[in-house]
C-alpha cells in the first residue's frame, strides 16, 4: 500500500488578487505561499516521504522546495501534472469571467465534461493526461509515501473520479492553498484517509 498526499501550492499574487490561473500563467509563491509551503513541510516531518512530484509550474516547484530540503529530495517536475488549461480566461479576474465560470460550472455539474474554455481543456482531458502520469509513477515506483504538490482544480478533477464521486461532482472536492490531502492506493484503488487538512496552516 502506498501513502501519497496530495498537496495544493501554496498562495500566489494572481490567488490573492482573485485571477484566474491555469496552465498558461506560471507565477511564483507570494509571501503568504513560502510560509504554506513551510508549513507543509514541517507537518510532514515525520512522515516516511521519498518522492516529491509536482508539476513543472513555478508554484508547485516553490511549494516543494522546503519539503525536498527536508528530506534532500529532489523533486520530479512533469507537464502532464500542470494546472488545468483555462485559456481565454487566463489572467482575468473572476468576476469579470464570472458568467463564464457559472457556466462551466453548471455544464459541468449536470454531466457536460465536453464544455471546454474558449481555447483550453475540458476536465476529460486533463483527468487523462494527469492520471496516465500519476498511475505511471505510482506503478513504476517502489516509494511507499509519496507527496504530489499540484494544483486547485487538477486535484478536483483527480480526486473526483479516484474516490468515486465521478467528474461531474468534483466541485463537492474542498481545497484551499496549501491544504493537504491523505489518501492510500493499493492493487489500483484509492482511498480517502483525510481530506483538505489545513490545521497547519493556522
Amino acid at each position: 500500500m502506498k501513502q501519497l498526499y496530495i498537496i495544493r501550492h501554496g498562495e500566489t499574487k494572481f490567488n490573492k488578487s482573485h485571477l484566474m490561473q491555469g496552465r498558461g500563467i506560471n507565477a511564483s509563491l507570494n509571501d503568504t505561499g513560502r510560509k504554506q509551503a513551510d508549513a507543509i513541510s514541517v507537518y510532514l516531518k515525520d512522515k516516511p516521504v521519498s518522492k516529491i512530484i509536482t508539476s513543472s509550474l513555478k508554484r508547485a516547484k516553490e511549494s516543494a522546495e522546503p519539503l525536498c530540503r527536508l528530506f534532500n529530495l529532489k523533486p520530479e517536475a512533469y507537464t502532464e501534472l500542470d494546472e488545468m488549461d483555462f485559456g481565454d480566461l487566463e489572467g482575468k479576474s473572476f468576476n469579470e469571467v464570472k458568467s463564464d465560470l457559472v457556466h462551466l460550472h453548471e455544464s459541468w455539474s449536470s454531466g457536460k465534461l465536453e464544455t471546454v474554455p474558449k481555447n483550453g481543456e475540458t476536465p476529460i482531458q486533463v483527468f487523462k493526461r494527469a492520471n496516465s502520469k500519476a498511475e505511471e509513477i505510482l506503478k513504476l515506483s517502489d516509494d511507499e509515501c509519496i507527496v504530489f504538490i499540484l494544483h486547485g482544480r487538477l486535484i478536483r478533477i483527480l480526486l473526483s473520479e479516484w474516490l468515486g464521486l465521478g467528474l461531474k461532482n468534483m466541485h463537492q472536492i474542498e481545497h484551499q492553498n496549501g491544504a493537504i490531502n491523505y489518501i492510500t492506493w493499493q492493487e489500483n484503488k484509492y482511498t480517502a484517509v483525510e481530506l483538505n487538512m489545513i490545521s497547519h496552516l493556522k
